[in-house]
């Protein structure tokens, strides 16, 4: 049985919140990720950045009259990719605990 692999670059705690809210919509817009993980423009922009450089991730920049928005998705490698650091999560949480192999105190 081949055991799935974390992916390293969406390990990070901030970073697998963010592609999991990606992962639940098509498109979401930069000031819904900032509300909803609680970062700032910085620390989003950084985050977005580095999933996009990755592939994981596609934004774009749409005028909606007078000012710019930006918003995000993930791409078909990054859902990929979400799926399987998902499934190696689930391999660690479904997985016996050594625990509850041991023989019980008499």
């Amino acid at each position: 049985m081949t055991v799935p692999r974390f992916d390293e670059i969406i390990h990070p705690s901030t970073r697998l919140s963010l592609v999991a809210t990606l992962a639940a919509t098509d498109w979401a817009e930069f000031s819904y990720l900032k509300e909803r993980l609680a970062l700032s423009d910085s620390a989003l922009s950084k985050q977005l950045a580095t999933l996009e450089s990755a592939g994981y991730v596609s934004t774009e920049r749409p005028s909606t009259g007078r000012r710019r928005t930006v918003r995000a998705r993930l791409t078909p490698t990054g859902r990929e990719a979400f799926d399987g650091h998902v499934a190696a999560l689930r391999a660690i949480v479904d997985q016996p605990h050594a625990d509850s192999l041991a023989e019980p105190d008499r």
